[in-house]
């Protein structure tokens, strides 16, 4: 297959799992529902660091995709954490 198809494929999977982390970081420590938990934090100008504590994951993930031999899909999940710590740049 094509190398950029497995780049993005890998970028996918990285955006996908910033925002389970952040979903998972916002109903376990913030408390309540989500849409309570995402007013909150947007009310406190932190959603910066809730997208920097969900790209977490993304650690996991690159570190397995090594092991498996999928660099190309590892290089996606970098670009994807590149691409959210920019974007946490902007809501600091």
């Amino acid at each position: 297959m094509n190398k950029r198809i497995h780049i993005i494929y890998g970028f996918v999977l990285g955006m996908i799992l910033a925002f389970l982390g952040m979903y998972f970081y916002m109903t376990m420590f913030i408390g309540g529902e989500f849409n309570e938990s995402l007013a909150a934090i947007k009310s406190q100008n932190n959603f910066g660091k809730v997208i920097a504590l969900g790209s977490i994951p993304n650690l996991l993930a690159f570190f397995l995709l090594l092991k498996k031999n999928r660099e190309m899909w590892a290089r996606g999940v970098v670009l994807a954490t590149i691409f959210l710590a920019i974007s946490t740049i902007f809501y600091l």
